[in-house]
């Protein structure tokens, strides 16, 4: 595992990538990171992704509780990444950001669930929208709670996407994959319409992610 140090920057090379990318405007967003310990490193309340700086990351412990020199606080998505990593002791990292396209597809209504892309099945087991949540409250843990065991993305209804992985870099490559797909998706429909994948297709793709 790499040093505190090293997991430090790579969050702050992250959040400059996802600003870069219009994944995120002003503060919106954020990210963690498990260190040793099930100890982890978040981005600071308030804090713009595009502009962070190692030492402004917030250390907490499991219950949330902060480590050290209270500077700063963290995010206040604070629970619901906390949510994921209980719920999965595989994930690393976690990425919370607004991409545009996939954002509006929840505004619309419209899922990105169904099989379009065969990478999408294999590599995130489907993108499922949750429930509306109250952002900044307890209630984005609870309606992660029952997708997050089996999706490595999730649409947040009209609150933008969280993504898991191994790692920081792990998660924001499948952040780009929701954005990817959003595109795809509203292509697509202005081109005609959106055909799924077979269903003997899916199960073959779903096999090769287990």
């Amino acid at each position: 595992m790499k040093s505190e140090w090293q997991m430090r920057r790579d969050i702050v090379d992250v959040g400059r990538r996802i600003y870069g990318l219009n994944l995120v405007a002003a503060t919106d967003g954020n990210i963690s990171a498990r260190l040793r310990g099930d100890r982890f490193l978040f981005t600071p309340a308030g804090s713009c992704l595009g502009e962070l700086r190692p030492e402004e990351l917030v250390f907490v412990d499991r219950t949330g509780r902060v480590l050290g020199a209270r500077r700063h606080s963290p995010t206040s998505e604070l629970p619901m990444h906390m949510e994921a990593y209980a719920r999965r002791p595989d994930v690393g990292g976690i990425v919370h950001a607004h991409p545009p396209v996939a954002t509006a597809c929840s505004v619309a209504g419209i899922s990105l669930e169904p099989p379009v892309l065969p990478e999408v099945v294999v590599n995130l087991g489907g993108i499922p929208t949750a429930e509306y949540a109250t952002v900044s409250t307890a209630q984005g843990a609870a309606v992660i709670r029952d997708l997050i065991a089996d999706h490595d993305a999730i649409i947040l209804d009209r609150h933008g996407a969280l993504t898991v992985g191994r790692d920081v870099y792990d998660a924001f490559r499948k952040l780009e994959k929701v954005e990817h797909c959003a595109r795809v998706v509203q292509a697509a429909q202005q081109l005609g319409g959106v055909r799924t994948l077979p269903p003997e297709e899916v199960a073959l793709l779903r096999s090769m992610r287990q």
